[in-house]
């Protein structure tokens, strides 16, 4: 572990994945000894290419690996101080840790409310606590409030993505793994969504891991970050560490010391025996 991450481990930890190895079909070898740290009200970024392993990673928090033959075979997962590798996704949920998956995925034929609604399914408060929190759902979100009436399927690509997130809040998380928020939107779209996730961190004290291919946006919302290089971690560090470091700047913000380059001139190879080292 760097020195970085071993004074993280000071502070209050809300998620700790240690050391983690994951198969699918009992053959395939996804990740190997995959160990991160999520603080209590932190912003932590997942960060890699496509086939990195972070929906993965996600996956195996959120024990939704099952549904597509994957298991979580060495190592383990605690959240809250409590080992949650062995519970059902909605278990988890209920202890407060919930995936907005990747893609949205919205019930395109119920409305944006009754899409909202669905994620109070496991709560037992009342009718009143959950309107309340819907009513806090439109304050983040109020272009959700204009369209509640829409079918979700007839909403634009940002507005899945916000009804993802508000659904979430709906149980009432003390974390959400936040997986791909950006993708398939337009860069101002990306900013509004980061925004918001930034205030939920800030004002209702939510937790957030963020599974992101825009390295240069999750690294400006969140303050720590790992990168993950085929099923493993290869780097980790501060956010505002990794924004300076040559070699993300040159992998994932494309640009290196002397400007902007082309990454099919990049030795990849020699850059990362230089991180595994």
């Amino acid at each position: 572990m760097s020195e970085a991450a071993a004074t993280r481990t000071d502070a209050k930890t809300i998620l700790s994945v240690n050391n983690i190895e994951v198969i699918y079909d009992h053959v395939i070898l996804v990740l190997k000894g995959v160990s991160l740290s999520v603080p209590e009200g932190g912003i932590v970024a997942l960060l890699g290419a496509n086939g990195a392993g972070k929906t993965t990673t996600l996956k195996a928090i959120s024990n939704l690996l099952k549904a597509e033959r994957g298991e979580v075979t060495k190592g383990s997962i605690l959240f809250r101080d409590a080992q949650v590798e062995d519970l059902s996704p909605a278990e988890l949920v209920t202890r407060g840790c919930i995936q907005v998956m990747e893609g949205r995925h919205c019930f395109e034929h119920l409305t944006v409310e009754e899409n909202l609604l669905t994620g109070a399914f496991t709560r037992k408060d009342g009718s009143a606590a959950i309107r309340a929190d819907l009513e806090k759902v439109y304050h983040y979100f109020p272009r959700l409030k204009v369209r509640r009436s829409s079918l979700a399927g007839y909403t634009s690509g940002g507005e899945q993505q916000m009804v993802a997130i508000g659904r979430a809040l709906m149980s009432k998380p003390n974390m959400i793994l936040l997986d791909e928020p950006s993708m398939g939107l337009a860069p101002q779209l990306v900013e509004e969504i980061f925004e918001i996730v930034h205030e939920l961190n800030a004002k209702e004290k939510v937790s957030f891991l963020l599974a992101e291919q825009n390295t240069n946006v999750a690294l400006r919302y969140a303050t720590y970050g790992y990168i993950l290089e085929a099923g493993r971690i290869v780097l980790d560090g501060a956010a505002s560490d990794l924004r300076e470091n040559e070699d993300v700047k040159e992998f994932y913000l494309g640009v290196g010391g002397e400007g902007r380059k082309s990454f099919k001139n990049v030795k990849h190879y020699k850059r990362r025996k230089r991180w595994l080292a």
